[in-house]
């Protein structure tokens, strides 16, 4: 049975439907809410494109105006809160994520079908490079769960830091295991695939090409 389309689905609408769980919020507190809680590892957060989707939210009937609030002299913000609806949509579109993976198509994925192309120096020297991100990565997503632990924040208010964090070091081990293959010599570029092989195959069919009339 086919998944009925959703009429919010940017995942940053997910991100405010939880936050609005917990209390009433205006999307200007939101977005600085996501950020504080290190949820920008989760949700590309921009703050043009969260009030985008409050708006869709508002329009699915999702959220609704809750009040309107001043500070000194800022323009009125309007304060968001979850409709039933809303509650029942959030449920069951986190339950449907959680269940069901999506076939996703990261762009490390696709460069790395054509690894072979850059030839073993550069593919090292790439590979080595990415190492050293996610090595960063892997050091201020630790750092951000010992903060976390500090605040004695429930673990499972932050579990996708541990996600986040398992999963770059995944990747950082792997990368690391194909730049030991390639300098030893046991992950074997195809002669193709190096300069000197090019270089070969373009000779062989300069030869064979028939001549011009």
């Amino acid at each position: 049975m086919a998944t009925q389309k959703r009429p919010v689905s940017n995942l940053l609408g997910l991100a405010v439907l939880g936050l609005l769980i917990e209390q009433p919020m205006h999307p200007y507190e939101m977005a600085a809410t996501l950020r504080e809680r290190n949820k920008d590892t989760s949700f590309k957060i921009k703050t043009g494109s969260l009030y985008d989707v409050v708006e869709s939210l508002a329009r699915a009937g999702w959220i609704s105006a809750h009040s309107t609030e001043r500070s000194g002299r800022r323009p009125e913000r309007t304060v968001y809160a979850h409709t039933e609806l809303g509650r029942k949509e959030f449920v069951s579109w986190l339950d449907e994520l959680v269940r069901k993976p999506v076939k996703e198509y990261p762009s490390f994925l696709a460069a790395v079908s054509y690894l072979g192309a850059l030839g073993p120096d550069r593919a090292v020297q790439a590979l080595e490079e990415r190492i050293a991100w996610l090595d960063e990565d892997v050091e201020r997503g630790r750092q951000a769960q010992d903060e976390a632990l500090a605040k004695q924040a429930p673990r499972l208010f932050v579990i996708e830091l541990d996600y986040a964090v398992t999963m770059a070091a995944s990747e950082r081990d792997w990368a690391r295991g194909i730049v030991r293959e390639i300098r030893d010599g046991t992950l074997v570029w195809p002669e193709l695939m190096t300069v000197e092989g090019r270089e070969v195959w373009a000779e062989q069919d300069e030869a064979e090409a028939p001549d011009a009339p």
